[in-house]
């Protein structure tokens, strides 16, 4: 693991109080100066029928910590699509519970996978989905269905995804809502604030791009796509789709605009094949 990718983080998380003393341990030693507000835990509208959590962040390697976020679509059926679940906190599990009924429960990397377990413990009748790699690693987990280039008819028409492949760190799922025109990226896309990180840190952060005036693919993820063919006739998919919004783990969404950022952000990987 390098010092500034997201942790590779198994097992599960107790209930109970645990989460409400991550939360206050979260906010007093790990949110930077000025952002100690966030609302962690708690649901907010993002879209149409889709909502965004922010977790408390995660700690990585020599001392590189990570905000998190996860997304909450409601299909037409009124089921639940949970994508990149973060740890479930009674308050959380309570407001989705008010909203809809949980059906599918989505790990979009093989990296993103540090609560799936809380969740379908809460959750036993939801369908949980592997991206690939994540099945192996996480064998403690019942997967029901692996993620591939073929739409699903429980979201079919409501939900489009995209298997990114080619990149050595990961092959990540991209989704799109297209209710609410919402592309979802987890860590191909990244933006912390300016004053996540302090000292050296921060320096690389920025050198990774992880830092910057709008969300960017990070420098590791760039060198890590050795088959970059096979990575642009999956963005070329992505490119495609009618994007109005951008909806990233790691980062500002990006509310408006969408189509031409993810235009700008993928402008590296060169001409589609």
């Amino acid at each position: 693991m390098t010092p500034n990718l997201p942790p590779d983080l198994q097992g599960s998380h107790p209930d109970g109080l645990l989460p409400k003393i991550v939360h206050a341990l979260a906010t007093k030693f790990f949110l930077p100066p000025g952002m100690d507000h966030l609302a962690l835990n708690t649901l907010e509208q993002f879209g149409e029928e889709i909502w965004i959590a922010d977790g408390a962040p995660v700690k990585a390697a020599l001392g590189f910590h990570y905000p998190t976020r996860m997304a909450v679509i409601r299909l037409s059926s009124g089921g639940l699509f949970i994508w990149s679940p973060i740890p479930l906190a009674d308050q959380l599990c309570a407001e989705v519970d008010r909203i809809g009924r949980v059906e599918h429960i989505v790990a979009p990397n093989s990296l993103h996978h540090l609560s799936l377990l809380d969740w379908t413990r809460a959750y036993p009748a939801a369908k949980v989905y592997a991206p690939p790699g994540l099945r192996e690693k996480r064998k403690d987990v019942d997967f029901d269905c692996d993620l591939k280039n073929t739409p699903l008819a429980d979201w079919m028409g409501e939900i489009d995804h995209v298997v990114v492949e080619g990149n050595l760190i990961t092959t990540e799922v991209v989704f799109f809502h297209v209710k609410s025109g919402t592309v979802l990226f987890t860590d191909l896309l990244q933006q912390l604030p300016r004053n996540w990180y302090a000292g050296w840190r921060a320096v690389v952060a920025r050198l990774d791009l992880m830092i910057g005036p709008e969300p960017n693919v990070p420098r590791k993820f760039r060198a890590a796509f050795v088959k970059r063919r096979t990575a642009r006739r999956a963005l070329s998919q992505v490119l495609a789709w009618p994007a109005q919004k951008v909806l990233m783990a790691h980062g500002q969404p990006v509310t408006e605009g969408g189509k031409a950022f993810l235009a700008r952000a993928f402008r590296w990987l060169g001409k589609n094949p």
